[in-house]
C-alpha cells in the first residue's frame, strides 16, 4: 500500500492543514465546535447510508477529512494560552503596575552575562489565581545560585511584554515566545525575592534533580567544564552552560544537530539496549520483555534530559518504532512516522511551527525515503568503503531534505558536512555509548575517574575536529538570501525530482519539468518585487545612527559609525539585506539635510545646530541634542518627529509630551521600532 494511500496520511494532512488555517485565521472557538458538529453528523449519515448508497461514500471521506480539519484547528485554540480567561495576559495592571506575584520555576534556561533564566508558571498575582508561563531574570550576584527547580517565589515586581522585533527582516522573538505560550517576562534582584520552603515536587523537580545530582556526581569526578557541558549536550540535550564559541563551531562545521538531543541519540540508546538484551529469545514473550525495557529507558532518558521539546519528539517517535517493531509491522515506517507525528501535535500543536520539529521530521523523512535510493548507487565490497558510503548517504540524504529549511531559517550552509560527518560519526558512536554509561552511572555515583577521563578525552578530539572543519572558513556560506517562495518551489523540485528517478515515466518527467518552471518563476517574481522596492528605513540600533536608502537591489546607507563607513556590516543591517536580497552601493557620512521621494528630512545631532527656515517634512533626532523641542516645533514646523535608539530615554519621553502638545506625530524607534518612508 502507498504511503498516500495509507488513511492515516490523509487524516494527519488535513489535522496538520487545520492547525496552520486556525494560526493564521483567527475563528472563533464556538463557530467551530458548530462546524466540527455538523462534520461528525455528516460522518455518521454517510457511514449508516454508505452501505446502500455509493455517493454516500464519498461523503463518508470528506466528512472524515473536514473533522481531521476542525480538529487540528480546536486543538490548536485549546493549547492557546493567551485565549484562557485566567491567564496573566488579560490582567492589564500587571503590565503597568509593580503587583505581587507568585510563581513556580519551571525549567533553567541558558544565562546571559547578567541574568540567571527560568521558565516559570504564574500562580497569583495579587492574591488572585491567575495561570501561564513567563520567563524569569534573575540579577547574577557574587553568591551562589541556589534557586532549584520546583521553587515557590513571590515578589513585587511588573509584567513586560516581549520585545518585537524593532528592525527589519530581524528573528521576531515576541513571536517565537508567544508560540511556546509565553508572554510576558519579569527581571528580578536577589534581594527582591521570597523563596517559600515549600517545593512543588514534580516531574520537572525530580528530573532537574537528577540533572543536578549527574552534575555533582561528574564534578567529583574532576570532570573539565567545558568538556562536561559539551556531553551534558550531547548525552542529554542540556545546552545552557555550553560556550558560544563552541555552538559557533558546531554551526559552521554543520554539526549543530548532534548538540540538539535528535533522532541520532535516541537511535543509539535503542541499539544499545537491543544489544544488551540480545540474549533474550525473539518470542511473543521475549519481544514484549525488550520493549518494555526499551519503553522504560526512554523514558527514564527523558526525564533526566529534562523534559525538553526534541527529547520528547525522539522519544515518542522511537517509542512507536519499537511497538510497531514489537508488533511485526516493520513493513511501512512512515506509518509509524505519522502516528508519532499525530500524537505529539495533538498535545502540543505548536510544535509545528518550532524549526526543530520541521527539520527533524523532514530530514528523518527523507532519510527514509531518499538514503535507499543514493545506497543502490554503488555497492563496494570492501566493509570499511561500506560504512563510509552508508555515513555519505545518509548524511546527503538529510542534508538534501533540510537544506531548504535551514537556508530559510538560518541564511548560511556549511559546505563540508560531509567532512564533518565522515569524520565524527565513529568518535560520536563512541562518545554516545560511553556517556550514556557515565551519565547512567552518574545518577547513582560519581563515575570511576578512568571512564570518566575516558569521555573526556573522546569529547575533546570530537571538539577538535569540528573546530578544524569550522576553521576552514572559506566553506561556509553566510547569508544567503532565501525566501518563502523559493523555499516552497525547491521542495517541488526535490520531490518531483525523487520521484521520477525512483520510478521514471513520461509523466513524472512533466511533473519534474513544471517544477523547474516554477522554480525559476519564483527567481524571475522575487528578481521584479526587489528591482521594484522603494524605501528608506531608519533603523532602531543603540548610540549610533543608521538610515539605508533603498533602490532595488541597491542600498545607500548614511551613518554616524566610521567604523562601518569603512566595513559596512553589523547584524542590523546584515539581516536587512539578506532579507532584500540587498547589497551596499555606497557608505556615507550622514549629513544634516537628506531628501528621499520627494521629502526633506532635517536632522538635529548633538551639536543641536538648525536653521530656522528649513521647513522639513521629517525631523530627525540624535544623538541626544541639548534643544527646547517646543521653539524648535515652533520654528521649523515638521509633520512628523523621529527619534532614534541614540537617544536617551528621559529625553525622549520630554519629547513625546512636546509633541502631544503640539499634536505632532512622534515615533521613537525604541518604542515602535523602525521607521519606515516608501
Amino acid at each position: 500500500m502507498k504511503v498516500l494511500d495509507f488513511p492515516l496520511t490523509r487524516i494527519t494532512t488535513w489535522f496538520v492543514l487545520g492547525i496552520i488555517f486556525f494560526y493564521y485565521i483567527k475563528i472563533p472557538l464556538f463557530i467551530s465546535e458548530i462546524a466540527l458538529a455538523l462534520g461528525v453528523l455528516l460522518f455518521f449519515v454517510s457511514y449508516f447510508f454508505s452501505n446502500r448508497n455509493r455517493i454516500f461514500i464519498s461523503s463518508f471521506g470528506i466528512s472524515t477529512y473536514f473533522i481531521s480539519f476542525f480538529i487540528g484547528g480546536i486543538t490548536l485554540i485549546a493549547h492557546t494560552n493567551s485565549l484562557q480567561k485566567s491567564n496573566y495576559i488579560h490582567c492589564q495592571k500587571a503590565f503597568e503596575l509593580p503587583t505581587e506575584i507568585t510563581f513556580v520555576l519551571r525549567e533553567k534556561l541558558k544565562s546571559n552575562s547578567y541574568s540567571d533564566r527560568f521558565t516559570a508558571l504564574i500562580q497569583t498575582i495579587e492574591g488572585k489565581k491567575h495561570s501561564g508561563k513567563i520567563i524569569v531574570n534573575i540579577a547574577k550576584d557574587s553568591l551562589k545560585n541556589s534557586f532549584i527547580i520546583g521553587s515557590h517565589i513571590k515578589a513585587k515586581t511588573i509584567l513586560q511584554k516581549n520585545n518585537s522585533n524593532k528592525n527589519p527582516n530581524q528573528f521576531d522573538y515576541d513571536k517565537y515566545l508567544a508560540d511556546r505560550q509565553i508572554y510576558a517576562q519579569v527581571y528580578l534582584n536577589k534581594t527582591e525575592i521570597q523563596i517559600n520552603k515549600n517545593i512543588k515536587k514534580d516531574i520537572w523537580y525530580y528530573s532537574d534533580c537528577l540533572h543536578q545530582r549527574i552534575i555533582q556526581n561528574l564534578e567529583k569526578s574532576h570532570f573539565n567544564p567545558a568538556e562536561m557541558n559539551v556531553a551534558l549536550a550531547l548525552i542529554l540535550g542540556q545546552q545552557q552552560e555550553i560556550s558560544s564559541d563552541i555552538i559557533q563551531d558546531y554551526q559552521y562545521s554543520g554539526a549543530t544537530h548532534i548538540l540538539s538531543v535528535s533522532g541520532l541519540h535516541v537511535g543509539f540508546i535503542m541499539l544499545l539496549i537491543n544489544f544488551i538484551l540480545k540474549p533474550i529469545p525473539n518470542t511473543r514473550k521475549g519481544s514484549f520483555i525488550k520493549l518494555i525495557s526499551i519503553l522504560i529507558a526512554l523514558s527514564f532518558f527523558a526525564i533526566i534530559s529534562g523534559l525538553s521539546p526534541s527529547v520528547l519528539r525522539s522519544v515518542v517517535m522511537f517509542s512507536f518504532l519499537a511497538i510497531g517493531n514489537h508488533l511485526r509491522r516493520t513493513g511501512n515506517i512512515y506509518h509509524t512516522l505519522l502516528v508519532s507525528m499525530l500524537l505529539i501535535l495533538l498535545f502540543e500543536p505548536y510544535f509545528l511551527f518550532d524549526a526543530g520539529f520541521q527539520l527533524s521530521y523532514i530530514a528523518l523523512f527523507f532519510i527514509l525515503w531518499l538514503q535507499p535510493l543514493l545506497k543502490k548507487l554503488w555497492s563496494p565490497k570492501n566493509k570499511i568503503a561500506l560504512y563510509i558510503w552508508n555515513a555519505l548517504t545518509v548524511s546527503f540524504a538529510a542534508q538534501i531534505g533540510a537544506f531548504p529549511l535551514c537556508l530559510y531559517y538560518f541564511h548560511q550552509f556549511p559546505g563540508l558536512f560531509f567532512v564533518t560527518n565522515i569524520a565524527i560519526i565513529p568518535v560520536l558512536a563512541f562518545v554516545m555509548i560511553a556517556g550514556i554509561l557515565v551519565m547512567t552511572y552518574a545518577v547513582f555515583d560519581s563515575p570511576p575517574l578512568f571512564l570518566a577521563k575516558i569521555l573526556e578525552k573522546s569529547i575533546y578530539l570530537l571538539n577538535q575536529i569540528i573546530h578544524s572543519v569550522a576553521s576552514i572558513k572559506s566553506f561556509v556560506i553566510l547569508d544567503i538570501s532565501f525566501n518563502f517562495y523559493f523555499l516552497i518551489t525547491f521542495y517541488l523540485l526535490i520531490i518531483s525530482i525523487i520521484i521520477w528517478l525512483k520510478k521514471p515515466d513520461y509523466p513524472k518527467l512533466v511533473t519534474f519539468m513544471i517544477s523547474i518552471i516554477v522554480l525559476q518563476i519564483s527567481f524571475i517574481y522575487t528578481k521584479k518585487e526587489n528591482e521594484t522596492k522603494n524605501e528608506m528605513i531608519i533603523y532602531n540600533a543603540k548610540k549610533q545612527t543608521l538610515i539605508t536608502m533603498c533602490s532595488g537591489k541597491n542600498i545607500t546607507l548614511f551613518t554616524n559609525n566610521k567604523s562601518m563607513l569603512a566595513n559596512p556590516k553589523n547584524n542590523i543591517l546584515n539581516s536587512y539585506l539578506v532579507g532584500n536580497f540587498g547589497k551596499i552601493k555606497s557608505a556615507n557620512q550622514i549629513k544634516n539635510v537628506l531628501f528621499y521621494n520627494g521629502k526633506k528630512i532635517f536632522i538635529i545631532d548633538s551639536s543641536g545646530i538648525y536653521k530656522n527656515k528649513i521647513q522639513p517634512d521629517i525631523l530627525l533626532l540624535t544623538q541626544s541634542p541639548k534643544i527646547n523641542l517646543d521653539r524648535v516645533l515652533q520654528e521649523i514646523h515638521p509633520r512628523i518627529i523621529i527619534a532614534d535608539a541614540s537617544n536617551s530615554n528621559t529625553i525622549q519621553k520630554k519629547w513625546k509630551r512636546s509633541c502631544l502638545k503640539k499634536n505632532i506625530p512622534f515615533h521613537a524607534t525604541a518604542e515602535k521600532g523602525y521607521y519606515k518612508l516608501k
